[in-house]
């Protein structure tokens, strides 16, 4: 892949509890991101994602509204040197 990117978020304030998760393995599957979206015990929302930069971009940006049922309050981004250890995006508990 040219020019791979990854980064790693934590969404904040009313994200889990509705279908944050799955909408984000949605939106990653159609944008051909490969990595994960987790659920962390404090509330927040964890996403790791590798990708050609433009694709990458363009999940952050989305991660920043979600789904319509909720309600992100900020976003801690952490830009990463891409590994390449992603076979997919998946859901992880």
């Amino acid at each position: 892949m040219a020019d791979l990117r990854c980064f790693r978020a934590i969404v904040r304030e009313r994200v889990q509890g509705v279908s944050f998760r799955y909408y984000t393995l949605l939106e990653a599957e159609q944008l051909g991101v490969l990595g994960f979206v987790k659920n962390r015990w404090d509330g927040t929302v964890e996403v790791v994602a590798e990708g050609e930069d433009r694709a990458v971009r363009k999940l952050l940006a989305w991660l920043y509204q979600g789904p319509r049922w909720a309600r992100v309050e900020g976003v801690e981004v952490e830009w990463m040197e891409a590994a390449g250890v992603f076979e997919r995006f998946e859901v992880r508990f």
